[in-house]
C-alpha cells in the first residue's frame, strides 16, 4: 500500500510504491528517460550515465534501462530534470496528472510512466492501477490466445480425424482390393496345380501306353523271329525233299517229283502269307553298317594334320573342303585386311564373296562368310553370291563371338573350317571342334 513520510499534504514525493514497478510501466519510464536524456548536458547527468550521453535513444533504452531507471529512482533532481522535459513534450498530461483528473482515453501505461516521474498526488494509486490494468490485459490477452490456440488446436484435431478417416477408408479399400487379388491368385494357383495334376496323370498314361506299345512289339518281333526260325527249318526240309525228289527225277520217279513240286508250292505260298501279315518294312541297313570302324579313304582333320604338307600348303584346304558335308566359315575382313587393304570395305567385300562363291562351285563346301556390323555406318544392300552365306555381326556382338557361336551350333563330328589369323578366334574354334587355318592359306587357295 501506500506510505507517506516527511511531506506535506498533496505533495505526492512522499508517497512510497510497495511494490515493484510493473513491466509496462517501467519500459514506458525507460523510454522517457531515453527521450528526454538528450536534452540535459553531461554535467546535469548523474556520473554513472554520463558514459551513454552519445548514445541514440533506441541505444540508450536497450543498453542504459537499467542505469537510467535506477537513477531516477534514487536521483531525485534527475527525476525532476526528466519531469521538466515530460512537462515540455507533454504538457496536456503533465497538467491533467497535476489537477489529479488524467485524461480517460490515455494509455494507462503512458499514465502511469508519467505520474512515476512527476510525483503527483496520488501517483503510487496511478501506477498501481497501471500495473492491475497491464495485468488484467495481459491476462485477457492470453486468455484470447489460449482460446485461439485451443481453436486451431480442435480445428487440427478435426483435420487430423477426417485426415485419419479418409486414410483409414483408403487403407480399407487396398486391403479389400489386396484380398480379393490374393483370392483370384488362389483360385488360378489351384486350376495350375489341377492342370498340372491332370499333365502329369495325362503323362503317366501315354508312357503306360507306350511300355504297352513297346512290349507289344517286342512280342510281335520274337513271334516273328520264331516263325521266321520255323520257316527256315521247313524250307530246309523242303530243300532237302527238293534235292531228293530230282535225284528222283534223274531216276524218273515221277510221281514223288509231283509230291514235291506240291509241297514247296505250299510252303512257299505260306511264306508269302506270313509277310504280308507282318509287314515287315523293307531292309535298307545291312548289320554290318552299323559296326563303328574306319573306311579306305575316307580322312579327317586329324588324318589330314599327319600327312606331310606344309601348314600354309593350300593342298590342306583342299583336302579339308573334300570332307563329306564340310563346312567353310570365313572371317572376311580378317581375309580382306591381310590380302588386299588398300581397298574400300565395299569393294574388298565384293572381291572375296566373288572368289568365295567359285570355290563354292569348285568344292561343293557350304560356305559362311562373316563380317563385323560394328563399323557399318548404314545397312549394306548386298545380294549374296550363289553358294555363299554372308552374315554381319548385330549391333554388341564382335565377329569373333559369332563365329565362335557358328562352331557351337555345329553338330559335333562335322568337318568345320575357319579361316582367321585371329589368334583368339583360332584357339576359341578349336576348343570347340572345328580346324582353323590361316588368312593367307585361304587367299592362295583363291588366287
Amino acid at each position: 500500500m501506500v506510505e507517506t513520510t516527511g511531506g506535506g499534504p498533496g505533495d505526492g514525493t512522499a508517497e512510497v510504491l510497495d511494490r515493484p514497478l510493473p513491466d509496462g510501466v517501467r519500459r514506458r519510464v525507460v523510454q522517457i528517460v531515453s527521450d528526454g536524456f538528450g536534452g540535459l548536458t553531461v554535467a546535469e547527468l548523474p556520473a554513472q550515465l554520463r558514459q551513454y550521453a552519445r548514445f541514440a535513444p533506441n541505444r540508450r533504452a536497450k543498453f542504459a534501462g537499467n542505469a537510467m531507471a535506477a537513477a531516477l529512482e534514487t536521483d531525485t533532481l534527475f527525476r525532476q530534470r526528466i519531469g521538466e522535459k515530460l512537462r515540455e513534450a507533454q504538457p496536456e498530461l503533465a497538467g491533467a496528472l497535476d489537477s489529479g483528473s488524467p485524461p480517460p482515453a490515455a494509455d494507462p501505461l503512458d499514465v502511469a510512466a508519467a505520474a512515476y516521474v512527476l510525483r503527483p498526488t496520488g501517483w503510487v494509486k496511478l501506477v498501481a492501477s497501471a500495473g492491475e490494468e497491464a495485468q488484467r490485459a495481459d491476462a485477457e490477452r492470453a486468455d484470447e490466445e489460449s482460446r485461439a490456440e485451443l481453436e486451431r488446436l480442435r480445428e487440427e484435431l478435426d483435420r487430423a480425424r477426417e485426415q485419419t478417416r479418409s486414410e483409414t477408408e483408403r487403407l480399407r479399400t487396398e486391403l479389400d482390393a489386396a484380398k480379393k487379388e490374393a483370392e483370384s491368385l488362389h483360385r488360378k494357383l489351384r486350376a495350375a496345380l489341377s492342370d498340372v495334376k491332370r499333365g502329369e496323370a495325362a503323362l503317366r498314361k501315354l508312357q503306360g501306353e507306350m511300355e504297352a506299345g513297346r512290349a507289344e512289339g517286342q512280342s510281335l518281333l520274337s513271334a516273328a523271329e520264331s516263325e521266321s526260325r520255323r520257316l527256315k527249318a521247313r524250307l530246309s526240309e523242303v530243300e532237302a525233299a527238293l534235292e531228293a525228289s530230282r535225284r528222283a527225277a534223274r531216276e524218273g520217279r515221277s510221281v514223288e517229283d509231283m509230291r514235291l513240286r506240291l509241297l514247296l508250292d505250299t510252303v512257299l505260298d505260306a511264306a508269302q502269307g506270313l509277310r504280308r501279315e507282318l509287314a515287315l518294312p523293307p531292309v535298307s541297313v545291312r548289320p554290318a553298317e552299323t559296326v563303328d570302324a574306319v573306311e579306305p579313304g575316307r580322312m579327317t582333320p586329324k588324318d589330314i594334320a599327319a600327312r606331310a604338307l606344309s601348314e600354309n600348303d593350300p593342298a590342306i584346304l583342299n583336302q579339308l573342303l573334300a570332307l563329306p558335308q564340310a563346312h567353310l566359315v570365313v572371317d572376311g575382313y580378317n581375309v580382306t585386311k591381310t590380302g588386299y587393304p588398300q581397298m574400300p570395305l565395299e569393294k574388298q567385300r565384293l572381291r572375296l564373296l566373288g572368289q568365295l562363291s567359285q570355290l563354292a562351285a569348285q568344292t561343293g563346301a557350304e560356305v559362311t562368310c562373316v563380317f563385323d556390323g560394328a563399323e557399318l555406318v548404314a545397312p549394306v544392300l548386298l545380294a549374296p553370291p550363289r553358294g555363299v552365306r554372308v552374315l554381319f555381326s548385330k549391333p554388341g556382338v564382335t565377329a569373333d563371338e559369332l563365329i565362335r557361336q557358328l562352331v557351337r551350333a555345329e553338330p559335333p563330328g562335322r568337318p568345320v573350317i575357319v579361316a582367321s589369323t585371329d589368334r583368339e578366334v583360332a584357339d576359341g574354334v578349336a576348343r570347340a571342334g572345328a580346324r582353323p587355318v590361316a588368312s593367307a592359306m585361304l587367299l592362295k587357295r583363291l588366287s
